[in-house]
């Protein structure tokens, strides 16, 4: 029997009165955030949420995501971690396809969620901040409970958290982690990059996000760290924390070590407490890497991992035994390869470029209900990453381009054809593609073309709102191009890769 929440009520009785939690109003110690996840746990069950139900958590980067988090775990409950920017047909979705029995959500944002919820029949819906109209106060939720509430005891094959990714079909996907895999992917990497108990961790990557949650969230509360919470990223909030909570490791995607650096203040911060800084979610530019290293005076480690692998990979295992601008190697007890299209292993060297497979303990149990998407992505036993790369002859893996059309819009994915269904639906439209073009502060813009119907008409401006009024903020286009026609290859389809060429900026 093994609930991933054990990691808490450890590092509770170990140094119960240490910070668990800092942010801009103050701190949280582990034994106020075990006996508050306690209350939660205690609430749920009250409601009727059973051991394996799954419950949706849709905040920022507050303390309340890390006391529902864990009170959602203590339940017994599976963990649906939403970004609160979602539109409602999204948190419907989500909801409907988890079979959610309850959501906590952000009042700020709540309109929304509140609509996808009653459309999904999710009555129990608690917000956190200001009173909300249609939703209970997530105080509410919160019931006394005996000290050191039993935590619910789970198998470590049980689903622990289903967390929504997606492919080019723009069909949602929610991938089953489990407790013990979880569990692993917080230890084996913690103790890659060598954290330690009084590492204070900056968290600004959102934690409804895999790489927030696993290697933030989790590690953190695994060695007993004090996570530094920061709810949406800025450059300034980031040096700020990093200078008022004394930040020992930096982790984030390339964008945000480039605006850091860019910073127009930076110099005036005290940044002396860093001593480690870790890349992941996209590959950083070396450039990037270089001037980081440089300013701070920090190693920054880099690491590869996808939502269905609960986060974590391959990894640079230490400073010393690091290759810069490699991704790593793959982690304790798991095997990662490179392959062709026939499905032969590459052997080692830049010149044989092919897709990422990988298999072990940190593959997801499978897409939640869509056993054909899990078998095609598992095809062989392997998960196939859609990534491709090379593998060095030291074991070192490099990552060089994406095989699947996935945009990365600062750190956030984004599926094109999720955003041409949108395009689609213009009464206007005839044809849509939509594409990542580069953009030098988030990476990767969205960008999309369209051909119009006969006799119809549509202005680009009027199409941006179109799809910014269907879908949440990072995803909508800021470019689109309506043009007479869409290029086609051979076999009649709509040519991406000539239409990503015609514009090298947006």
């Amino acid at each position: 029997m093994f609930n991933l929440a054990v990691i808490l009520r450890e590092s509770a009785k170990a140094e119960p009165g240490k910070p668990a939690i800092r942010h801009d109003g103050g701190a949280m110690s582990y034994a106020e955030l075990d006996a508050l996840s306690d209350a939660v746990a205690e609430g749920l069950a009250a409601r009727g949420i059973r051991p394996g139900q799954a419950v949706g958590l849709q905040l920022p980067n507050i303390p309340e995501f890390v006391v529902a988090y864990f009170g959602i775990l203590k339940a017994g409950a599976v963990v649906v971690p939403l970004n609160p920017l979602l539109k409602a047909r999204e948190v419907a979705y989500c909801l409907g396809n988890s079979r959610a029995g309850a959501l906590i959500t952000w009042s700020a944002l709540a309109e929304e969620a509140i609509k996808g919820a009653a459309e999904e029949g999710v009555t129990d819906v608690f917000a956190v901040g200001a009173p909300c109209p249609a939703a209970a106060p997530f105080t509410d939720l919160l019931k006394p409970a005996a000290d050191r509430r039993p935590i619910t005891p789970r198998e470590g094959c049980d689903t622990a958290a289903i967390v929504f990714t997606s492919g080019t079909t723009g069909v949602p996907k929610g991938a089953e982690l489990t407790h013990i895999q979880l569990y692993m992917n917080a230890d084996i990497p913690g103790r890659l990059f060598d954290v330690r108990p009084d590492d204070v961790v900056l968290t600004i990557l959102p934690m409804f996000h895999v790489f927030g949650l696993s290697s933030i969230l989790d590690v953190s509360v695994r060695f007993g760290c004090t996570l530094s919470l920061v709810p949406r990223f800025d450059a300034g909030a980031a040096l700020e924390a990093i200078e008022r909570d004394r930040v020992t490791i930096f982790e984030g995607v390339p964008t945000m070590f480039v605006a850091v650096l860019e910073h127009p203040e930076l110099g005036r911060y005290d940044t002396s407490s860093l001593r480690v800084a870790i890349s992941g979610g996209a590959a950083i530019p070396a450039h990037v890497l270089d001037a980081f290293e440089q300013r701070f005076g920090v190693i920054v480690l880099e690491g590869y991992g996808l939502t269905e692998t609960a986060s974590t990979t391959t990894f640079n295992i230490s400073a010393d035994e690091r290759r810069a601008y490699s991704v790593g190697k793959p982690i304790w007890g798991t095997e990662t390869q490179v392959w062709d299209e026939q499905g032969r292993r590459l052997p080692p060297g830049r010149e044989h470029v092919g897709e990422l497979v990988t298999r072990g303990f940190h593959v997801m149990k499978g897409y939640h209900d869509q056993l054909a998407a899990t078998a095609e992505a598992m095809a062989g036993g392997w998960l196939h990453t859609g990534d491709l790369g090379y593998v060095d002859e030291d074991g070192f893996f490099f990552i060089i381009d994406r095989k699947k059309e996935l945009i990365i819009r600062g750190g956030y994915n984004i599926y094109p054809r999720e955003v041409e269904e949108i395009l689609y639906n213009h009464p206007a439209v005839a044809e849509a593609a939509v594409v990542g073009v580069p953009d030098a502060r988030l990476g990767e813009e969205v960008a999309a073309y369209v051909s119009l119907k006969p006799g119809r008409k549509a202005t680009e401006p009027e199409l941006i709102a179109h799809c910014r009024d269907r879908l949440a903020a990072y995803k909508y286009p800021r470019h689109i191009e309506i043009r007479d026609a869409l290029p086609k290859t051979a076999n009649g389809k709509i040519a991406k890769l000539e239409l990503s060429g015609l514009r090298s900026s947006p």
